[in-house]
């Protein structure tokens, strides 16, 4: 009698303890892909500041294209700035290594008009590079036959990120947005861009 009773309760027991590790494994297994991993997600993904930044409208926000033309004799090299604020929009252009001033224009800006301006730059990724750091950021001297593109997103003064490209194969940059899709929205800004760059050299 014993013995039939112990043999009836030994699979039980068994099943039992199966069932048991069968149950551990399976949550372990979940907390390994969905505790494990989205922890280490979040502590290894980089934060891009700049696209963060780029669709804020506060009153001290702005973004900025410069352009630099061909590295040619200083009376011949030709550089110009648009900046683009929730209330002006500024274009100036320079001549000379030391950026003398030729000409300025200064428009009224509204944070309704520029909402739609930084979301469209979102939009087409402006921000979407990851900036260069130390001597690779430094773009002196780089596409000495073409032009040198600068795109910043900045809180009052100081630059939350900087990105640029250029028309030379060589040195793409750390832009990785449309180029011409960019500085298309920048030119759109100032109504008189084709007169103010009619004789410049970039």
């Amino acid at each position: 009698m014993e013995r039939s009773g112990l043999s009836r309760v030994i699979p039980i027991i068994i099943v039992i303890i199966v069932i048991a590790l069968a149950i551990w494994a399976m949550v372990s297994l979940g907390r390994a892909m969905f505790g494990g991993d989205s922890s280490t997600t979040s502590t290894t993904e980089p934060v891009n500041n700049g696209k963060a930044a780029l669709t804020q409208t506060t009153a001290d926000r702005s973004v900025r294209m410069t352009v630099r033309g061909p590295i040619v004799a200083s009376e011949n090299f030709n550089s110009y700035t648009i900046t683009v604020t929730p209330s002006s929009r500024t274009m100036t252009t320079y001549v000379g290594y030391v950026g003398q001033q030729i000409n300025t224009e200064q428009l009224s800006n509204d944070t309704q008009a520029y909402t739609q301006f930084v979301s469209a730059l979102s939009r087409a990724n402006l921000m979407e590079g990851t900036p260069f750091t130390g001597d690779a950021d430094n773009t002196s001297g780089i596409c000495a036959t073409g032009n040198v593109y600068q795109f910043e997103v900045l809180q009052g003064d100081n630059t939350v990120q900087n990105l640029w490209t250029s028309t030379c194969k060589g040195s793409p940059g750390s832009l990785k947005a449309s180029l011409a899709q960019v500085v298309s929205l920048f030119r759109a800004q100032i109504p008189s861009y084709a007169k103010l760059t009619a004789q410049l050299n970039v």
